[in-house]
């Protein structure tokens, strides 16, 4: 039961670190930052850029960025022994 804690504790603790982890995503001039927790923190537009050409790269960019938090935080998870 113990273990069952301490397990708690550590998932609590990787859950405070993600709120200040940051993972971006850059193509073409614009960018996405999220952070650990999924939420995005910044869009940077291209104004070179049509409407259409940035709303495909924010797309791109957002799905790049959560995809790296998802590896980034599984690899967090794996280095406590809590293994996705």
């Amino acid at each position: 039961m113990l273990d069952k804690f301490k397990e708690l504790g550590k998932l609590k603790a990787l859950q405070d670190q993600a709120k200040n982890e940051r993972f971006e995503a850059n193509k073409d001039g614009v960018k996405v930052v999220v952070n650990g927790s999924f939420n995005v923190e910044e869009v940077v537009l291209n104004s070179e850029l049509t409407v259409e050409q940035q709303a495909d790269i924010v797309k791109e960019c957002f799905n790049d960025a959560i995809r790296n938090a998802q590896m980034g935080m599984a690899q967090k998870m794996q280095g406590l022994g809590l293994g996705m």
